[in-house]
């Protein structure tokens, strides 16, 4: 009768997690920042159609970084859990921090049974209704959250993006400065993103409830003075 092949829990959490982070670390990075009148969102991604950040609800946004059929699953299920509790209970009661603790038990499920872990990051954020403050929840591969409120990098080589992002940060600066110093950071010194190469949102307040809108090619190019 042949032994079973044994390994020791540790070794199988430390595989899956050296997994998920590789596969994480190949895509294009993204920043979430805070800045004078909201939250910026910016991510290198040149596809027009893949959207790497999307709007949640009223005053939330979902980005994310890795796999995208992966990252975009859990955009949608976030949607229908919004909408569903939106509509048996009120409007106010859909909130970032509950979204993120969502995701964070579903993460942290598939990471600990499951043979392969998602090979996703995910941004939660969300611009409060009472005080036009934003919010970010930073949630991992793993399930771990981690609750920001000024920014955050995630994806690519988020440690050498950070740093060079936090350098300069500034929570009072307006939308083109945030823009300027985000752009800056995921490009490096060493070369310049076209803005038709970027994806950008805001939660921001207007009109209406609705807080997200997406800054289109022309907007950026204004922004960045290209």
């Amino acid at each position: 009768m042949t032994m079973p092949f044994y390994v020791a829990p540790e070794q199988v959490m430390k595989d899956r997690a050296d997994y998920a982070r590789k596969g994480i670390a190949r895509g294009r990075a993204l920043i979430g920042t805070v800045y004078s009148e909201g939250v910026l969102l910016c991510a290198e991604n040149p596809s027009r159609s893949l959207h790497k950040i999307s709007e949640i609800y009223d005053r939330i946004a979902f980005a994310g970084v890795g796999k995208y059929n992966e990252f975009d699953q859990l955009r949608v299920a976030g949607i229908r859990h919004a909408d569903t509790k939106g509509y048996a209970y009120s409007r106010d009661d859909v909130d970032a921090r509950g979204l993120a603790n969502i995701y964070a038990q579903y993460l942290g499920q598939v990471f600990t049974h499951e043979m392969k872990p998602l090979e996703v990051e995910i941004l939660v954020a969300e611009l409060k209704a009472e005080t036009n403050v934003g919010q970010l929840y930073h949630i991992l591969y793993d399930g771990t959250v981690m609750d920001e409120d000024s920014f955050t990098v995630i994806g690519g080589d988020s440690e050498t993006i950070s740093d060079r992002f936090s350098a300069g940060f500034n929570r009072t600066w307006d939308l083109k400065a945030a823009l300027r110093a985000s752009v800056a950071a995921l490009a490096g010194p060493d070369r310049i993103i076209p803005p038709e190469e970027l994806e950008a949102a805001v939660l921001a307040v207007g009109p209406d409830r609705r807080a997200f809108s997406r800054l289109t090619h022309a907007q950026l190019s204004e922004f960045l003075g290209e």
